[in-house]
């Protein structure tokens, strides 16, 4: 049991005194009951240890600590460091086993929380080692000790329980009286007069007698006999001080002391006769017992008579018997404590004698020392060797309270350090678990993302396939759809009901769900963006954070396999600005002040591209909420990027398309110069020349080169569109001018954007050709142009998995070099431009003609 007396800090207003109590540790409830004394019934309070944090600061003084819970902090006192530290240790030893007992996290989340203790401690001896225990402070044993004592009787008693104060006073007198009776006279012996039939309660009252002897001191402050005759035969052998004695101390103070000594041996040895004479009456109650019993043997007239007489006689003798064991039992033990107490009395004398010889010695070297003093102090010219002295000896105290209080330190970091370890895998496993939780929930809301959107696809294919619906049930459908594409995320967010809801916008202020003016698409908007939200939280544990942490242990950037890799598969929203930085810079350097004096030329000149600028600002990415408004905030920093761009290349000056360049680049790098350089480094260093020129020649010519990559890539798709006599170069062209901006959504045109930057323009083609691969079977069940160029308008945004669309582009598709791509260019490029010197011969013969014709 974890028990014994501590001092506990109480306030009384300004004033904090010490109280002793008994301190109880109920292992089923994991508190701390702390009670006046031991004796006492009722508690006068607890303390709740399961959620209870120890501290020994050295500050406060030796052997005490506190005991903090959440309401209140307890401030308590042992009688030595040893006792503290045992409390300490056994307290959180006890505090965790507790904890791991109660089954607080899910079965099997986490081994960590369900290993026994039992297979931990081994950890903790790194920490603090086992205290041993301190038998004369702590335990049941120390409940037989007085308690100890405080200056004033009254100071000990609790104020604040003045009820439970009384209750256990009533009821530790009410023990004692049951236990000892009424009668404090050792010469009454009304107990022996009770009937023969109350043979066992005798024996039950001599028996917890005898247990009281074994404690040492009983309730009432007697002793027992038994005690009583061991200190008398030890009086008798340490022998009596007689006259002789007596005649020969000199000193009156040491007769007085002879004389007392006297007089507590003769109270030991009338006591002692007392418990003789007692003794003494109870064998003549027995005999007259005996001689009343004999003298109705010999009067009884029968044997039956006789028979009964012998039987009772057998059956006392038998409970004699009994006693008898019992007596011897208990003489062994008293034996065993005897010879116990004298061992620890030898050790006593022992530890004395040590310290007297250390004593004598300290004395010793105090007389050298002060003699030495003397003499440098009778010699006038040793004063400043005194003053050394006098320092060396201060310093050598002061060194020794310094080891002191290392020492104590030394066991307060141990006892922390093992607190931190404790706490620290509880919270390693309270991690884990919530690990799992987030992995679980986010499987959740992906399977309820994948449901929602088949209820949405359900609803579109009802209202489509089934236009002679009656009048109530396509109000009905109308009504569901209406109430799918006005569901608010952000309410069911605020009800706990969805941790990664939906959100309007992206990270970089693009809309997830577009808001279109036809329905029809407003559907289709809401389906994508639930598709895309579900493969985002189903491969957020197993592809996005493996990827994550391999960019975190990137450190500068270099040109290798593996970064190419890792750009391919996205870069994290964290890592994206600094690398798109280094991708800009890498090859096109940015020149210091360049981009300054490019602004002071377009605020001193109006540029000629300055009227078509201000008029594709406000339809730049219209579905961004930072591009949405004329008032928003990075209109006029694209305004200043676009107007220092036409002035730095007057040979493009500005092109259609470039406002969306810039604007992307703006949204990822945030700094006007930064998204100025890579939007040079776009158009002069990563796409071919003239492609933003005013014929836009180098454009056309890859989409012949487009033309001929389908044909080889997609025999199927190409001849179904020669079929039905479409071009797709009117979808197609866009895409490669601008990159792909608002032709994807925003997660995967940025993936787009990291390949194109570190690989150039045939990243466009690749993805390009992966686009009608994703959907190229779809395309193939259409059967009619019209209908074939309306799917061909938004079939871009309907793409919901990046990953699959990354491995069509890199994995699937045949490689083709960038070898290969200039030969194509420059094979079309002749044709071209062949083609345009006939068409402008052709012109040129028809003015000349109308010319000659006249009016």
């Amino acid at each position: 049991k974890l028990c014994g007396y501590l001092n506990k800090l109480g306030i009384k207003g300004p004033i904090k005194t010490w109280k002793s109590r008994w301190f109880f540790y109920d292992e089923n409830k994991c508190r701390l009951l702390y009670y006046r004394t031991a004796q006492d019934i009722n508690p006068l309070g607890s303390i709740d240890i399961s959620i209870a944090s120890f501290d020994c600061k050295m500050e406060n003084g030796e052997g005490v600590f506190e005991i903090r819970t959440p309401s209140r902090a307890f401030t308590l006192k042992a009688i030595s460091r040893q006792a503290m530290m045992y409390w300490l240790q056994q307290l959180q030893m006890r505090r965790w086993e507790f904890c791991n007992t109660q089954s607080r996290f899910p079965v099997g989340s986490s081994q960590l929380v369900n290993e026994p203790l039992a297979g931990r401690t081994s950890d903790n001896d790194d920490f603090l080692p086992l205290v041993k225990t301190p038998t004369e402070a702590v335990g049941l044993k120390a409940a037989s000790l007085p308690a100890p004592q405080t200056s004033t009787a009254l100071q000990n008693i609790s104020l604040k329980h003045p009820w439970t104060e009384i209750q256990n006073t009533v009821y530790n007198i009410c023990g004692s009286k049951q236990l000892w009776g009424n009668n404090a006279n050792v010469f009454s012996f009304d107990e022996f007069q009770g009937h023969p039939e109350n043979v066992d309660e005798e024996q039950e009252a001599e028996v917890e007698a005898g247990c009281a002897v074994k404690e040492g001191t009983l309730e009432d402050g007697r002793m027992g006999p038994r005690l009583n005759w061991i200190r008398k035969a030890r009086w008798m052998n340490s022998g009596f001080p007689g006259s002789e004695e007596l005649s020969r101390e000199k000193n009156s103070v040491d007769k007085v002391s002879v004389l007392q000594q006297q007089i507590l041996t003769l109270t030991e040895e009338v006591k002692s006769q007392k418990e003789l004479v007692k003794l003494l009456h109870k064998a003549l109650e027995a005999a007259q017992q005996e001689k009343r019993v004999s003298s109705m043997y010999l009067t009884a007239a029968e044997d039956k008579d006789r028979l009964e007489l012998v039987r009772h006689k057998v059956r006392q003798i038998a409970d004699l018997t009994s006693r008898l064991e019992a007596l011897e039992q208990e003489k062994k033990e008293l034996e065993q404590i005897l010879t116990l107490r004298d061992s620890h009395i030898q050790e006593l004398k022992e530890h004395v004698q040590l310290l007297m010889e250390k004593n004598h010695a300290k004395q010793e070297v105090i007389m050298t020392l002060t003699e030495q003093m003397a003499r440098e102090l009778s010699d006038p010219l040793q004063e400043a060797n005194t003053i050394t002295v006098e320092t060396l000896y201060k310093q050598q105290e002061e060194i020794e309270h310094l080891k002191d209080d290392i020492d104590a330190y030394k066991t307060q970091n141990q006892f922390l350090n093992s607190e931190i370890h404790q706490v620290t895998r509880l919270w390693t496993s309270v991690a884990e678990n919530e690990k799992a939780l987030l992995m679980k929930c986010a499987c959740l809301q992906a399977r309820n993302c994948q449901m929602e959107s088949k209820y949405l696809t359900v609803l579109r294919k009802l209202q489509e396939a089934v236009p002679d619906l009656p009048n109530s049930h396509a109000e009905l459908v109308k009504n569901l759809i209406q109430e799918a594409l006005q569901w608010d995320v952000k309410e069911e967010a605020e009800e706990g009901l969805n941790l990664n809801p939906v959100s309007e916008y992206d990270e970089y202020g693009f809309m997830t769900v577009p808001d279109y003016e036809i329905e029809d698409w407003k559907l289709l908007a809401k389906i994508q963006a639930l598709e895309i939200k579900s493969n985002k939280l189903r491969s957020q544990e197993i592809v996005e954070k493996p990827l994550r942490d391999r960019w975190n242990s990137i450190g500068e950037l270099n040109p290798s396999a593996e970064l190419k890799s890792l750009i391919r598969s996205g870069i994290p929203v964290e890592h994206r600005q600094r690398v798109w930085r280094w991708m800009a810079s890498r090859q096109c350097s940015p020149v210091p002040g360049h981009y300054q004096r490019l602004l002071e030329q377009s605020r001193g000149t109006e540029h000629p591209a300055c009227r078509q600028i201000e008029l594709d600002l406000p339809r730049t990415l219209t579905n961004n909420k930072h591009f949405s408004s004329p008032t928003s905030q990075l209109i006029p920093k694209l305004r200043r990027v676009l107007l220092a761009f036409s002035w730095h290349n007057p040979a493009i000056g500005y092109c259609q398309g470039l406002n969306r360049l810039a604007a992307v680049a703006l949204l990822v790098l945030e700094e006007e110069e930064s998204a100025f350089w890579c939007l040079v480094y776009i158009v002069e260093n990563l796409m071919p020349a003239d492609y933003y020129s005013d014929t836009l020649i180098t454009s056309q010519v890859d989409q012949r080169v487009f033309k001929d990559f389908l044909s080889e890539k997609l025999p199927r798709l190409t001849a179904h569109f020669e079929q039905y006599r479409i071009d797709v170069s009117l979808i197609t062209f866009n895409w490669f001018l601008v990159a792909f901006v608002d032709s994807l959504v925003s997660d995967i045109l940025l993936r787009v954007w990291d390949a194109f930057l570190y690989e150039g323009t045939k990243v466009i083609f690749r993805y390009a050709l992966a686009i009608f691969k994703y959907n190229e079977e779809e395309i193939l069940r259409i059967h009619d142009s019209v209908e074939i160029y309306q799917y061909l308008r938004f079939f871009t945004r309907m793409i919901t998995d990046g990953r699959k669309l990354m491995n069509i582009a890199f994995n699937d598709l045949n490689p083709f070099p960038m070898k290969l791509l200039r030969s194509r260019r420059s094979m079309h490029r002749e044709e071209l431009e062949a083609e345009l010197c006939e068409l402008e011969q052709i012109k040129a013969a028809y003015v000349k003609e109308r010319a000659e014709q006249g009016p």
